[in-house]
């Protein structure tokens, strides 16, 4: 059952802040991988590479879970467990050239190689948790 994204929390998906995302390999154990993402009002969404290992991992199982610590306050972040519910690759160019004005200040991606396919996921939240200190 999805539970949304608290409104008092959301602005982490508006900073440069980094998700953690844990995806789970072919025999069971975790994987982590720093990612870009941000957040449409519903579903949290992620762009990586086809064929890279979270991309495998995650057509393979859609059970995925992720935190987000705010950078300007270290004791303040958003912890989400939840499912893929959308891979798509036809929105994914104009999707990672979001994230990378987002992140890094550029209006196209400058790291994609020749014959890279890139893959939007929308990831539902499932079970959210936050912990704010000051």
């Amino acid at each position: 059952m999805p539970n949304p994204i608290p409104d008092d929390f959301r602005d982490l998906f508006e900073k440069k802040a980094f998700a953690q995302l844990a995806t789970v390999m072919k025999d069971g154990t975790p994987q982590v991988t720093p990612v870009w993402c941000d957040f449409d009002g519903t579903h949290v969404r992620i762009n990586t590479a086809k064929g890279r290992i979270k991309d495998k991992n995650m057509r393979r199982n859609p059970h995925v879970a992720f935190s987000i610590q705010d950078p300007d306050n270290p004791y303040r972040f958003l912890s989400v467990r939840g499912e893929v519910v959308e891979i798509n690759e036809k929105e994914a160019d104009k999707h990672i050239d979001t994230l990378a004005k987002k992140y890094i200040g550029q209006d196209t991606y400058p790291f994609r190689r020749p014959g890279e396919v890139r893959v939007l996921y929308k990831v539902r939240p499932d079970k959210v948790h936050t912990m704010e200190r000051r």
